[in-house]
């Protein structure tokens, strides 16, 4: 089969004149920079293309107008929501719109009819949220449902876990309200015949529209019913079946699933549906996915609202990266996994279905193990599995990355068994490893691969199993996307499912909405090949880089660590709980998300059109707004350490450019507030003082913010001051942080104090410590380097004897477990400390301690971010709970302040947007008596300066609580 060429190429483009044109027309954003080019060159699949600058439209009128000029200048036009697209509909030489930043919006919910009228680039989770009270919620959820928008899920026909009783996105969609390439805007929906006639009788362009597309439908229609397969996963191709009179000639409906190229959606009526008030989860075992594929048509008899199946591939990949622990433990023994839920409207009727599943599930033998989960949170942790499990690159060895070069085939469900026993062979046969996982009840199959994209003879070893992928689907009257589309990656293979003639039928459909072809050109129809355009192919020529980090899990390469992100975006959620990425959830920009910063170093490692490598200031200015939160390091599906990027650039930036009084005053707070500590009454008021303050600023370059105040004695001092401890066979070190041994010295004391109750020999390391956190925000990373060295020395002898190291602060202690094995990785005492390093409650749960029952009362608790992505988070409020407490957590994670980053002019008003969105409206509204526990110094400074309330370490309030227990003779 010859492969389908493009219908023409743009001729060369004035994008000066255009970029200068449509700031002149439109009142959002006009991005027209390398850097925003960089950030919207890919989207999570293969391919690249970087486009000609990015519209963010404040209003449909700013859509109309970009269409306007687009249009006088001939330029072609790529709508965008998410960017989480798989098969490259989300990249093109083109003005890309990005709705998803302020068209965001649920305009209207009718909870009599059911439905929503809402913006393209509302995100699908938001649209749950306001539905969420009346009951009712968005059928539709794929994968990416906390960040993908209902524009993208229409242009994608997308699905998700509970298609089996919500459908596809077609299926929701009530009406569109579009806008063509020729500028014309109107409405669409199901269309009767007396609906037909009044639209045509009235003219214009929609009428034309019409009368073509009644036209195509009458000619093709028998064509349509023999070639669409039978099954209710087929999302490639043009929705023609939706024109058919038995469909309701639904104009709407077959515009769902277009991918863009054929008119951009400037709102929605969606269909809503009932929200079950209950939900139980029944995980199946299986000692293969062949095996647990044959098990779903039983499961379906009892009418599930998802079936999900995961092979052990999937679960392998979670445990080496050490991610989704207490899902991983809920599973039953097995290879493989059927994710099987049920829902009702009490606990007992939902219960009821899963037992009877299950009690059919043990009649076949070849069942591993069960477990019905009731609890929500026991079921968020098992779904937690199956939705991170689909994005990591499971590399082993040498091989090739796991990618996406074949994604998301569906057939029907009752011959899934066999259809992935022969793609297992085919797969075999090619020499490749996959994971496969997908929806099972509906037969939807993905699966990362280990295909070779980056030496021409592994392309065209791609492109053999491509098609012999498609023929296998083809033979079993399948489709060859069943959720994803096809973009450009299934669109050459097309015409084995459709034949030619229906192709051509695709073709005339898109001409009759843009004959002009201009809208997302060359996907779908009239497509780029399906080996062109490789974001990493056979002509990928990175930079070599030079670092100061190993990055050892990166084969040494800061290039191969910029690859990492594959553009699935979970850092883009702003609806529900997690640490990712702060900067991100209070602005909505692309270029302060953790995917936005991945783009760009990707592309300032490819070097082609960002020239200035270490001297990018696009990338700068993304960079300085990442609070290093790492939150990326544990939430990222691939493990994206953005922390230590940002270190590794500015120590090259910063080579070019002298740092700001500002940031380098913060950056060595270790080295000059132990001289500072001397005087501390002096210090204070040199900066207490309003007069005295502002001048402190002014020399500092601070933002407006009051200096912490220095406690009268350091924490070491007053350690000196007790009876002097020598090693025991129960001994422990605390180290003692910057902030807490000059700022909050009760709270170590309270952890000496703790330490002891548990029965530890508290010791401290000799001489000024310091693990040079604040360094590498600066990138100061050679002076970082010899804080770790020094730190280590002091700690040599206690390592020697293997004592475990005890702290307090998060952001301290994170270097160890993370910094130093990529500063220091061939020192054996940097990576014997990365293994003996505990935060203080990880420490006491780990050796067994229990403070005394009864303390009680509520207690917010704030995790520190570097706490919950490097440590046990869990630990500090199980011993909480332990000692009676009510613990509740703000959500989202971040505090906003984040060491110098709070302190920064250009980042200070962000530090404090962070800051409102959860945890300092919670703090304010906590009873006043209510205590407030947040380890990390950062994050005690923001809430005392954001609430006026004086949060406590864990240390001391478990301590106080003890204290309480103890009575009027405790010690």
């Amino acid at each position: 089969m010859n492969p389908p060429t493009r219908s023409r190429l743009h001729e060369a483009v004035d994008v000066d004149g255009v970029a200068e044109a449509l700031r002149a027309r439109v009142e959002g954003e006009v991005r027209f920079a390398d850097g925003d080019r960089a950030l919207y060159s890919a989207d999570a699949s293969n391919y690249r293309q970087v486009p000609y600058g990015v519209v963010i439209p404040r209003h449909d009128r700013d859509v109309v107008a970009a269409f306007e000029v687009c249009r006088q200048a001939g330029v072609p036009i790529l709508s965008r929501g998410g960017g989480t697209s798989q098969n490259g509909q989300c990249c093109n030489v083109a003005v890309v719109l990005d709705y998803s930043k302020y068209m965001n919006r649920v305009l209207d919910i009718d909870p009599h009819e059911r439905t929503a009228l809402v913006e393209p680039g509302v995100v699908c989770d938001a649209l749950k949220q306001a539905a969420e009270p009346h009951g009712l919620t968005f059928g539709p959820d794929p994968g990416t449902h906390s960040r993908c928008t209902i524009g993208g899920m229409i242009g994608n026909n997308s699905c998700g876990a509970h298609s089996v009783v919500a459908g596809k996105t077609d299926d929701n969609v009530c009406e569109l309200e579009v806008l063509t390439y020729g500028g014309d805007r109107f409405r669409v929906g199901a269309t009767d015949d007396a609906a037909y006639q009044r639209i045509v009788a009235a003219g214009g362009r929609q009428g034309q529209i019409y009368q073509a597309l009644k036209a195509l439908a009458d000619r093709y229609g028998d064509l349509i019913r023999e070639r669409f397969p039978g099954i209710r996963r087929r999302v490639s191709g043009y929705n023609l079946d939706q024109l058919l009179p038995e469909n309701g000639f639904n104009v709407a409906r077959a515009l769902v699933g277009t991918e863009g190229t054929c008119v951009a959606v400037l709102n929605a009526r969606t269909r809503l549906i009932a929200n079950p008030k209950v939900r139980v989860l029944l995980v199946l075992g299986y000692p293969d996915i062949c095996v647990a594929a044959d098990a779903t048509p039983a499961i379906m008899a009892f009418h599930p609202s998802a079936v999900e199946g995961i092979d052990n591939e999937i679960a392998a990949g979670l445990r080496r990266r050490g991610i989704c622990a207490d899902g991983l433990a809920l599973l039953p023994p097995g290879e493989a996994w059927l994710f099987v839920e049920f829902a009702g409207a009490s606990l007992p009727e939902a219960r009821a279905a899963g037992e009877a599943a299950l009690a059919a599930a043990r009649r076949d033998a070849r069942m591993s193990g069960a477990v019905l989960l009731e609890r929500a949170a026991q079921q968020k942790a098992a779904w937690s599995v199956r939705e991170t499990g689909a994005s990591p690159n499971h590399r082993q060895g040498d091989e090739p990355e796991m990618v996406a070069g074949w994604e998301d085939a569906a057939v029907d469900p009752a011959r899934l068994g066999d259809y992935l026993r022969d793609y297992r062979k085919l797969l075999g046969k090619f020499g490749y490893r996959s994971s496969l996982f997908g929806h099972f009840g509906d037969g939807c199959i993905h699966g990362r691969v280990n295909f070779d994209l980056r030496s021409t003879q592994g392309v065209d070893t791609w492109r053999d199993f491509l098609h012999q992928a498609a023929e296998l689907v083809v033979r079993y009257g399948g489709s060859l996307s069943g959720e994803h589309g096809d973009g450009q990656a299934k669109a050459e293979l097309l015409p084995l499912m459709f034949g030619d003639e229906l192709m051509a039928v695709f073709r005339e459909f898109k001409c009759i909405w843009d004959p002009d072809a201009m809208m997302n050109p060359g996907k779908v129809v009239d497509a780029y090949r399906l080996d062109e355009n490789l974001r990493m192919g056979p002509d990928y020529r990175p930079r070599t880089l030079m670092t100061h980090f190993a990055f050892a899990g990166d084969g040494g390469s800061f290039v191969q660590a910029a690859e990492r992100c594959n553009g699935t975006a979970k850092c883009r959620n702003r609806h529900a709980a997690g640490l990712m990425c702060p900067s991100f959830r209070a602005t909505g920009e692309e270029r302060y998300s953790t995917r936005g910063r991945s783009r760009m170093l990707f592309e300032l490692a490819r070097g082609d059109f960002l020239q200035d490598a270490w001297d990018n200031e696009a990338l700068h200015d993304s960079l300085e707004h990442c609070l290093a939160c790492k939150g990326c390091k544990s939430e990222c599906p691939t493990a994206v350490d953005m922390a230590v990027y940002k270190a590794e650039f500015f120590s090259h930036y910063h080579q070019l450019h002298r740092r700001s009084r500002n940031k380098y005053l913060m950056a060595t707070i270790g080295d000059w507030l132990p001289l500072a500590a001397r005087a501390p009454h002096l210090s204070n008021w040199l900066t207490g003082g309003w007069g005295l303050r502002s001048l402190a600023r002014l020399i500092a370059g601070t933002a407006e913010r009051p200096f912490p105040p220095l406690a009268p004695r350091t924490f070491r001092r007053w350690f000196a001051a007790r009876d002097t401890r020598r090693v025991t066979e129960k001994s422990v070190v605390l180290w003692p942080d910057t902030f807490n041994n000059h700022y909050h010295p009760e709270s170590a004391q309270a952890a000496v104090e703790l330490l002891e109750r548990a029965g530890f020999t508290v010791l401290l390391p000799d001489g000024p410590v310091c693990c040079g956190r604040p360094l590498y925000d600066a990138g100061l990373l050679d002076r970082a380097r010899r804080h770790l060295l020094q730190s280590l020395a002091a700690l040599a002898p206690f390592l020697k004897r293997d004592i475990p190291v005890v702290g307090l602060e998060p952001a301290c202690l994170s270097v160890f477990r993370g910094e130093s094995l990529e500063l220091l990785g061939r020192d054996p005492r940097a990576r014997q400390l990365s293994q003996r390093v505990f935060l203080l409650g990880e420490f006491l749960e780990r050796e067994g301690f229990e403070p005394p029952p009864g303390a009680g009362g509520r207690v917010i608790v704030h995790g520190h971010c570097h706490h919950k992505s490097e440590f046990d988070f869990g630990s500090d409020l199980r011993l909480l709970s332990r000692a009676g407490f009510d613990c509740s957590e703000p959500e989202p994670g971040c505090c906003g302040m984040a060491g110098g980053f709070g302190y920064a002019p250009r980042t200070y008003p962000l530090s404090l947007a962070i800051g409102e969105q959860a945890l300092l409206p919670a703090v304010r509204a906590a009873a006043p008596d209510t205590p407030v526990v947040a380890n990390g110094f950062s994050c005690r400074e923001q809430i005392r300066q954001g609430t006026g309330r004086a949060p406590l370490h864990v240390a001391e309030l478990l301590r106080a609580a003890i204290d309480s227990n103890d009575g009027p003779d405790r010690r």
